[in-house]
C-alpha cells in the first residue's frame, strides 16, 4: 500500500480534526482524504473544505445504511477511520468492516468518565463534580461496546481544586492537540507497516 487514506468522521467544531489534516498534510504515507459528519452544519465541514478534503454529511439514517456508508468509503478508497469528536454510535457493520481500523479519542481516563450520555462538557462536569485531582485523553480502538474499546494510549493532565469544568476541558483539549494525531500516526504505522 502506497498510501494510507483515512477518513476522519466529526459532529462538531472539528479542533481535532483540522489539527489532524494540518498534521498529515506534508505526509507521503498518510492522505485525510474525508471527513463525515452526521450534522449538516457542524463547523468541522467548513474547516476540512477549507483545507480542500472532501466532505459528506451522513445523519443517523444515512450513517445507519450500510450501502450508503460503505459506497462512500470505497469511493474515497478509505483503509481507516478516525472519530474526532463523532457522537452517534458507530454501526456495526462499518466495526467488522474495518477490524482495528477504527480509533476515538475520549476526553477523560478510561473506564472512567465514558459510556452512554458521557461527551464533551458532561464528561468534565463529572471530572469536577468528583474533585478529581487529574484528567485527561484516551484514543483507543471502536468496538461495538460505547467507550469500551483496547486502549491505546492515555495522557494525564493535573487539575487543581479551583479548576472550573471549563479549565478542565481546556487543559484536556491541549493534551489532544498536542498528542491525538502522533498517536493516530503511530496507530498507522503499526497497522500499516509504514
Amino acid at each position: 500500500m502506497e498510501r494510507v487514506n483515512i477518513a476522519i468522521f466529526v459532529s462538531g467544531s472539528g479542533t481535532n480534526c483540522e489539527n489532524l489534516i494540518r498534521y498529515f498534510s506534508g505526509s507521503e504515507r498518510v492522505n485525510c482524504a474525508l471527513v463525515v459528519s452526521n450534522k449538516p452544519d457542524a463547523y468541522a465541514l467548513v474547516r476540512a473544505e477549507a483545507l480542500g478534503v472532501a466532505t459528506a454529511v451522513a445523519p443517523k439514517p444515512l450513517l445507519n445504511d450500510e450501502a450508503y456508508m460503505m459506497s462512500l468509503l470505497r469511493q474515497h478508497d478509505i483503509h481507516f477511520i478516525v472519530l474526532a469528536g463523532f457522537l452517534p454510535l458507530v454501526p456495526n457493520f462499518l466495526i467488522d468492516a474495518f477490524p482495528r481500523r477504527i480509533v476515538n479519542v475520549h476526553p477523560a481516563l478510561l473506564p472512567k468518565y465514558g459510556g452512554k450520555g458521557m461527551w464533551g462538557h458532561h464528561v468534565h462536569e463529572a471530572v469536577k463534580a468528583a474533585g478529581e485531582t487529574e484528567t485527561g485523553m484516551t484514543v483507543h480502538y471502536v468496538t461495538p461496546v460505547c467507550d469500551a474499546g483496547e486502549v491505546i494510549a492515555q495522557y494525564r493532565v493535573a487539575l487543581s481544586p479551583t479548576d472550573t469544568a471549563e479549565d478542565i476541558a481546556e487543559k484536556e483539549h491541549q493534551l489532544e492537540m498536542q498528542y491525538f494525531p502522533k498517536v493516530v500516526e503511530q496507530v498507522l504505522r503499526e497497522t500499516f507497516s509504514l
